[in-house]
């Protein structure tokens, strides 16, 4: 579980953060949205520690990150692991040497138990025939699966995904969030994702927060963001056509009259 209190991020004289507070659950997929600039990036590089917040407090599990020693963050980031935004593959290294690059940094396991935990999670994501190809020889989306692999190698408690499905077709894009969510199921982890995906948002959504303009505007759940009546909510989440239909059916279901 990780928790904001009271979290700020000022630069300079610009305040981008204000008074943050939320909880993370372990065993949720925890989805922080919000338009262009309303502070998502920010918030979760705060959170894994690459911006030291303003004011307030991060805990993980109880424990303050704002506060720790350089020994003590060093190996709580050990029990992070991180999707980036693109899949950040090491090109020269195949797709088991990439995902054996944190095992070969941390573990103390030997060779062949780090090849063998490698290998089961290049499995867990379905890539098996894939381990000796390298990464410009597979498609983006499985790109994304290496990286989820990698990832998960070191059984991290906290997992932390930057736009994972940016640049995938709708597709691969489920089969990414099924991914990611059927993993936090499976391990307990407290996954925190930063996405625009709608589809993410309505299909594994455990727990929602929606910034706006630096401020933590709504919180909820998947089955709460159709019914929500915050109107800058409404706004973001209903932007395309197609689900201000999906929108309009749902509410039309609602108050039709049952016999």
């Amino acid at each position: 579980m990780i928790a904001l209190q009271d979290l700020s991020k000022q630069f300079d004289d610009k305040s981008v953060l204000h008074n943050i507070n939320s909880q993370f659950d372990s065993g949720k997929c925890n989805l922080i949205i919000g338009r262009s600039g309303s502070g998502k990036t920010v918030l979760i590089k705060c959170i894994v520690g690459l911006f030291t917040p303003t004011s307030g407090r991060v805990l993980y599990d109880g424990r303050d990150f704002c506060t720790m020693s350089k020994r003590e963050r060093t190996l709580l980031r050990r029990e992070m692991g991180m999707i980036f935004q693109s899949a950040a593959l090491f090109d020269s290294l195949s797709v088991l040497e990439n995902v054996m690059f944190p095992l070969d940094m941390f573990s103390d396991k030997s060779y062949k138990e780090r090849r063998r935990r490698a290998a089961y999670c290049l499995d867990r994501v379905g890539l098996t025939d894939a381990i000796d190809k390298y990464p410009g020889e597979i498609s983006g989306g499985m790109q994304k699966r290496v990286a989820i692999a990698r990832a998960i190698a070191l059984k991290p408690r906290y997992l932390f995904c930057d736009e994972p499905n940016s640049g995938l077709d709708p597709k691969t894009s489920l089969v990414i969030d099924e991914l990611i969510y059927s993993i936090t199921k499976e391990t307990g982890t407290t996954t925190i994702m930063n996405t625009h995906d709608m589809n993410s948002v309505l299909g594994i959504g455990d727990h929602i927060l929606y910034l706006h303009a630096g401020e933590k505007e709504w919180e909820g759940t998947k089955d709460e963001v159709l019914g929500s009546t915050n109107q800058r909510l409404s706004d973001f989440i209903f932007a395309s056509d197609f689900l201000k239909k999906v929108k309009a059916a749902g509410a039309a279901a609602q108050q039709k009259p049952t016999n």
